[in-house]
């Protein structure tokens, strides 16, 4: 692996999270184009443009998300 240090796990979660869920949303959005070559090529512009917007609003929102996440759960007892 890239031996990226765990403290640093909420940014490289963000990368990728907001990377997968911007190249679904663009594939979605480019789906009504005409041939393979227009909507591969509409595709990556658009997901590019899509996870640049994503990437700093998930950074700063994932751990506001969490803590509320968190508050809305509870720990699960052992039996």
């Amino acid at each position: 692996m890239l031996g990226i240090p765990r403290r640093y796990s909420h940014f490289v979660f963000g990368v990728v999270q907001s990377g997968l869920t911007s190249l679904i949303a663009a594939g979605i959005a480019s789906f009504p184009a005409g041939s393979a070559l227009v909507f591969l090529r509409h595709w990556m512009v658009s997901w590019l443009i899509a996870w640049a917007a994503m990437l700093p609003i998930v950074l700063l929102a994932a751990p506001a998300i969490r803590a509320f996440s968190l508050r809305l759960t509870r720990e699960e007892r052992a039996p």
